[in-house]
């Protein structure tokens, strides 16, 4: 399995970014996919996920401002952030959860500054 993220950066405070993640190499049922952030010196962190049947959960110093979208059907997930804010920069992760385990997409840098 292969997970090939896109998007991150740097963008201006109040400023929006969409990130992507591509899930390939497997004909299983996904049952979540999601993105995580780690910001220095900090622990990693569930931003947003979306699962099977389309339910989503966002971290609540997200919530209203990202919104996370696709999920099994498309083997990809976006997700778009608007309104950022300094504080969300950090390395962004995509991760897929299949029925056996999870794999993690290479980190992508979002720099929101100020």
């Amino acid at each position: 399995v292969q997970l090939q993220a896109s998007g991150g950066g740097l963008v201006q405070a109040g400023g929006s970014l969409r990130l992507s993640c591509a899930a390939s190499g497997s004909h299983f049922d996904i049952n979540a996919m999601g993105w995580y952030r780690q910001a220095p010196g900090a622990q990693r962190e569930l931003v947003a996920s979306i699962i099977g049947d389309g339910s989503t959960h966002y971290a609540d110093s997200v919530k209203g401002r990202f919104t996370i979208s696709g999920g099994n059907a498309k083997d990809t997930v976006d997700l778009q952030m608007n309104s950022l804010k300094p504080e969300d920069t950090a390395v962004y992760y995509c991760n897929v959860v299949f029925p056996w385990g999870d794999y993690w997409g290479k980190g992508t840098l979002v720099t929101g500054s100020s």
